[in-house]
């Protein structure tokens, strides 16, 4: 039996489809080859894109699904051509959390609203560690655990910003990474989940795989 207050950090996140896979899984290795102690993108590091963090309480799990379920379903995303255009890095210490950035549409903020408002029933305001995914990676950092509590409003609407995250490595080389030419490419989602959300903002485990509208 889940303790009453007991609450789990979820990622709503778009799945890509395998023109930005491919582009994220490459990054990826070669930040691996600078930096071994990152993470790799597997089946326990999905690559997506963020629409939505939220700490949920855990015995409304089900609800959650229901109410994301509703939203995704009235979207006919695999139309969408999205565009990403850009690597950049979130500075953490002497390291640094790398993406490529995607371009924000009106129809991404206005999922992104939708799910806001499915979710909001059944938000906390707070969690700790024992909310993500720490099967192997039980220390989850604190700029973590706070960037899901802010993230609405600090990441959502004008302060949105749609990106795939690819890995880590030390802040001098994506220094370097970023200031290259990017070559720009368009991409479409192939579906959305609910993820569980592990260290680093990454997603972890999927809890729920939903499917856009044909």
């Amino acid at each position: 039996m889940l303790p009453q207050d007991s609450v789990t950090a979820i990622d709503i996140g778009i799945e890509p489809d395998a023109t930005m896979v491919q582009h994220a899984n490459a990054d990826n290795a070669r930040l691996l080859n600078v930096f071994p102690k990152g993470f790799a993108l597997d089946a326990t590091h999905h690559p997506h894109i963020t629409t939505l963090q939220r700490y949920v309480h855990t015995a409304d799990l089900d609800k959650v699904y229901s109410a994301v379920d509703k939203v995704v379903g009235n979207e006919k995303a695999g139309s969408w051509r999205l565009k990403a255009f850009k690597y950049s890095y979130m500075p953490w210490k002497d390291i640094g959390l790398a993406n490529i950035v995607v371009e924000p549409t009106d129809d991404l903020l206005r999922l992104q609203q939708d799910l806001i408002d499915a979710v909001a029933p059944f938000t906390a305001k707070t969690g700790t560690g024992a909310a993500f995914y720490t099967a192997d990676d039980p220390d989850i950092n604190q700029p973590t655990m706070d960037y899901v509590a802010a993230f609405v409003p600090a990441g959502t609407g004008k302060n949105f910003y749609p990106h795939v995250t690819i890995g880590i490595a030390s802040q001098d080389y994506l220094k370097e990474m970023v200031a290259k030419p990017f070559d720009v490419f368009t991409f479409s989602p192939m579906g959305a989940s609910v993820f569980q959300l592990g260290n680093f903002g990454t997603a972890r485990k999927q809890l729920k795989a939903l499917k856009f509208a044909k």
